[in-house]
């Protein structure tokens, strides 16, 4: 067992978002993802463009909700629009019922996103979610994000990726190992989380993460967010 800081011990490959992770999830992962709030800013600004007065709204992989709450909570006088939070982990979507039980317009659902029937819908998000996801299956989930989007209706999805060749990856990592330093972690907590996530966050690069888009159907692909190796694209069907 490593800690990997905040207080979350894990073991080597064996990273999970489960258990106890969803009480200090939130503090964790604004120190751990450069521009994580700023992220969340983007989106909520964005979604002015895509969301109408039926919307139906997803985030899959919602975590602790903050999010799509925030979202949920900027739409509320609009009765009909509908937003679902979707998350594998039974006690992140406790959590997030557990905060956000006052918004009507919100529901979180613990379920997989693989066999989730999705409605049509005009804003899918994934934040910092496919890269858990295993490679083989990813594809068949975003050609369904992009299959239950209305046209014009759009997938904005957040990921760490890979540098383009082992020059940049070897300048990423040192990058990113000084970041978290920066923000406090030791290097045992650095390591620690490097050794809990083999096998679990297997991110690609930019350019695999568009060949994914386009092989769904979408063809308007734009980044929207971009630092060292953490960025976020906005894709319009």
């Amino acid at each position: 067992m490593s800690n990997v800081g905040d207080g979350i011990i894990a073991n080597s490959g064996s990273w999970t978002f489960g258990g106890d992770v969803p009480n200090s999830f939130d503090e964790h992962i604004l120190k751990s993802v450069p521009l994580y709030a700023e992220g969340h800013e983007l989106i909520y600004n964005l979604s002015d463009f895509f969301i109408k007065d039926d919307s139906v709204v997803y985030e899959l992989g919602s975590s602790t909700g903050k999010l799509i709450a925030k979202l949920a909570e900027k739409f509320e006088t609009r009765p009909n629009v509908k937003f679902i939070g979707i998350d594998v982990e039974q006690s992140m979507v406790d959590h997030a019922n557990s905060h956000y039980k006052k918004l009507s317009n919100l529901e979180f659902i613990n379920d997989d996103v693989l066999i989730t029937n999705f409605l049509s819908s005009d804003l899918i998000i994934c934040y910092y979610t496919i890269q858990f996801i295993r490679p083989s299956l990813r594809q068949d989930i975003i050609n369904k994000i992009y299959q239950s989007l209305n046209w014009g209706g759009a997938f904005i999805m957040f990921e760490k990726v890979r540098g383009a060749d082992a020059r940049f990856q070897d300048i990423l990592t040192i990058l990113y190992n000084e970041y978290k330093l920066s923000r406090g972690y030791t290097p045992e907590d650095i390591i620690g989380k490097s050794r809990s996530l083999k096998g679990v966050l297997e991110p690609f690069s930019s350019q695999g993460n568009v060949d994914l888009l386009k092989r769904a159907g979408f063809v308007d692909i734009n980044t929207i967010q971009k630092y060292l190796g953490f960025e976020g694209v906005l894709a319009i069907k």
